[in-house]
């Protein structure tokens, strides 16, 4: 017991009296900073203002419906305000019919500088080939539809690209489904830039008031929204006849127009027909009338992440009218013959352009269906 003790002893007096010489032989490895890797591209800190205003103006649009519906639910709150409230209901649900007949456009609304920032963003702009003159009606079919159509807005909704001042005494009308003109306040908005219902009652009335009333159609709808890739150009278009067979009945000329670059402001996943995201989108379709595109564009304060468009040029190509006789009832074949007259028109807008407006493109024009 006595050894054990001393060699106990022994030894924590061996390690105390080393234990400093131990310690400073040791290597020390310095600790490295984590760092952590990001695919966020945030924007610069100091942008110039114009540009900002730009910004500012495109994201108000891009959640103007959030916002008109947040306002009236936020006006609801408030109990002094329902009868007023309600009586708004009445009137936009059973009374107003100004959607299906030519709308409420105001030009000053339409001229408000606003929009001019909303069209510099990208920038947008058209390239017209021919007059128009403004004893006729017109149909001018808009192509591609992209997700959300922002050139056609600014446009054919807006004076910000100068529409009338190119056109003038041609009066534009933008189409769109009835069910945004349910939405209190967006609708008032919509119909004070000229924005109508896309129904035939709606097409019908618009070109009946007069000469020089005019209609934009976004052809493809919800079915060529989930296209709407960069750089391709696939348009649904073979089936569609009732913009053209509306067009005769009222011997309104058809107008195509290509817009370059619609396509390109916005990013979106993977949908070629046959996955699953393509067949869950399709059976959306069918059920509520519109689909929803899985997409992404940029953020207030990044360039990558976000739902905000990209800033990619848009430029909307007028091309030159195609006559028309009136008929009342035309028969399918004189249809199908005017739309392969619209085809080729619109097909000669592609080449023409292709090279100036998408040089980046993956594939040539397509129509798919």
């Amino acid at each position: 017991m006595d050894v054990g003790k001393k060699f106990t002893a022994a030894s924590r007096s061996l390690s105390s009296s080393s234990l400093k010489d131990r310690l400073s032989k040791l290597s020390v490895t310095p600790l490295k900073p984590i760092t952590i890797h990001s695919n966020i591209e945030f924007a610069p800190a100091r942008i110039p203002r114009k540009r900002r205003m730009q910004m500012l103006a495109v994201a108000a649009w891009s959640v103007a419906i959030a916002l008109a519906t947040v306002l009236f639910f936020l006006l609801c709150s408030i109990p002094a305000l329902w009868p007023f409230l309600a009586a708004y209901e009445i009137w936009i649900t059973w009374i107003d019919q100004s959607p299906e007949h030519g709308g409420k456009t105001s030009q000053w609304f339409r001229e408000l500088g606003f929009w001019k920032y909303f069209a510099d963003y990208y920038p947008a702009s058209f390239l017209k080939e021919a007059e128009l003159p403004p004893d006729r009606p017109y149909v001018f079919g808009y192509h591609p539809h992209g997700i959300i159509g922002m050139g056609a807005l600014a446009t054919f909704a807006t004076e910000a690209t100068g529409f009338s001042a190119a056109f003038p005494g041609i009066k534009p009308h933008l189409l769109t489904l009835a069910s945004n003109f349910r939405m209190p306040f967006y609708r008032d908005i919509i119909l004070a830039m000229g924005v109508c219902s896309v129904s035939k009652k709606s097409c019908s009335n618009i070109l009946k008031s007069g000469p020089g009333s005019a209609i934009t159609i976004v052809v493809g709808g919800a079915a060529e929204s989930l296209s709407a890739h960069p750089g391709t150009a696939d348009l649904t278009l073979r089936k569609r006849l009732g913009f053209i067979k509306i067009a005769i009945q009222h011997g309104a000329d058809l107008v195509p127009v290509f817009s370059f670059g619609e396509n390109d402001i916005y990013e979106q996943m993977p949908n070629q027909p046959g996955t699953t995201i393509h067949t869950l989108q399709k059976k959306f379709q069918s059920v509520f009338g519109f689909t929803l595109p899985l997409f992404h564009g940029r953020g207030l304060l990044n360039y990558n992440i976000g739902l905000m468009p990209y800033r990619r040029q848009i430029v909307a190509v007028i091309g030159k009218p195609i006559h028309v006789e009136q008929c009342d009832k035309p028969a399918i074949q004189e249809v199908m013959r005017v739309q392969q007259m619209y085809i080729e028109e619109l097909t000669r807008i592609w080449n023409a352009y292709k090279d100036q407006f998408a040089k980046a493109r993956t594939r040539e024009l397509s129509i798919i269906e």
